[in-house]
């Protein structure tokens, strides 16, 4: 049994880089579809009501993922766990790369996303490759090439699909898995967790947590919020730029979506304010940019030009608003207790991500039936809703 070398030797920079750049990658496989719903829901037959399916079961598998892959980490050695989470990966990717049925491509997605798992096992395991003094500095860099993935997968697989087809990122992904499956299975140090806990009582400590820990609960709500809005307007502003309207080509929607990458300057800000004792205010800033992003373009009537460009700005204000509130959550969860770190990240990831996959589903729908507006409508209720219960929240839970 392979106890923590945190206490003799630090991670290298090298390792720190390695497991930021695996993160990144395996993480996109969830966001690729994001900006190629239409091109994939035609070449499959999805129905434009079930399109946004094919973000939404992503994050089902994902959360999925989080709740009973991911504690594995606490029970079996972890460099195997997290090699045969990447093999399932790139089998996933290949089989939605592969066919044409629309139900054999949504359960395809449904497993990306529970491969997808491994990036949450990895997080923890730059940690207990650190010392004490270093631990928050190591995770802080992996989770930035975490964040890096989710923001460049969307324009990646525009400028891709618009030069090879969409198949070819798909194709590119499942490479990608099986190379870093054999990179990490040589480099990564084994490790055996000391834990004697069986799996089904892990699982109830995780339940347990939920039902005793009001902050974990808040945070997970204000997050699900943020992050269904998040969804719900990614998954449907590709289809509308691309539309007869504004008709912006791929790689248009690419540089789009780099645009709104301009959003992550939140994150070490929203950190420094609640290393400074202000997260309440900035949870109400940054849930409060939700709802600004969404009146924005609620509120453009104007030329193409114009149009396309407050639909920017509005997805900056938006990407703002989620990445800080992410930091915020995190940091609270994070303070609760390190013997539990783990089981409240996975538990908080799951119900956020459970956010962001009912934020998708209605996405698809609501474009479906109500159109553009009904989806700015209902994506501006989902951070409304987040202010509302914030506002009830008392003073003992405050962090």
């Amino acid at each position: 049994m392979q106890h923590s070398p945190a206490s003799t030797a630090d991670i290298s920079p090298g390792m720190i880089r390695l497991l930021a750049v695996a993160c990144g990658l395996i993480v996109a496989n969830l966001y690729y579809a994001q900006t190629l719903v239409g091109p994939i829901s035609a070449a499959t037959g999805l129905t434009p009501g079930a399109a946004g399916l094919i973000v939404t079961l992503s994050q089902v598998g994902y959360c999925l993922g989080l709740l009973f892959i991911v504690p594995l980490g606490d029970l079996l050695e972890n460099r195997r766990l997290i090699v045969v989470a990447l093999i399932a990966s790139a089998l996933a990717l290949a089989t939605a790369a592969a066919t044409s049925s629309p139900g054999l491509f949504l359960a395809a997605s449904m497993c990306i996303g529970l491969g997808s798992v491994a990036a949450q096992v990895l997080v923890p395991f730059a940690a207990h490759l650190s010392r004490e003094e270093t631990r928050g500095q190591s995770v802080g860099k992996v989770m930035s090439g975490l964040l890096l993935g989710i923001m460049l997968a969307r324009p990646a697989a525009s400028l891709v699909a618009d030069h090879l087809g969409w198949h070819a990122i798909f194709i590119g992904g499942s490479v990608a898995m099986a190379c870093l499956a054999l990179v990490l299975w040589r480099r990564l140090p084994t490790r055996m967790p000391t834990a004697t806990i069986g799996y089904p009582a892990l699982l109830a400590s995780m339940a347990r947590l939920l039902a005793t820990t009001p902050a974990l609960r808040r945070r997970a709500a204000y997050q699900a919020g943020m992050f269904g809005c998040f969804s719900l307007f990614w998954t449907t502003v590709p289809l509308v730029l691309a539309g007869p309207e504004l008709h912006v080509s791929q790689t248009g929607i690419a540089i789009f979506a780099l645009v709104g990458m301009a959003g992550a300057i939140a994150s070490p800000i929203a950190g420094r304010l609640a290393d400074r004792g202000h997260t309440r205010i900035a949870t109400a800033v940054a849930m409060s940019l939700g709802v600004l992003a969404f009146a924005l373009a609620l509120a453009t009537h104007a030329s193409r030009p114009v149009t396309i460009a407050m639909l920017a700005l509005a997805s900056i204000i938006l990407d703002m608003g989620v990445a800080a509130n992410l930091v915020l959550g995190q940091r609270t969860i994070f303070a609760l207790g390190a013997e539990v770190r783990s089981r409240l990240n996975g538990v908080y990831m799951a119900l956020f991500f459970a956010g962001g996959a009912l934020g998708s589903a209605l996405g698809g729908w609501t474009y479906a039936v109500h159109g553009w507006h009904g989806v700015l409508v209902t994506g501006m209720l989902f951070p409304l809703a987040g202010l509302a219960y914030f506002a009830t929240e008392p003073r003992r839970v405050r962090a």
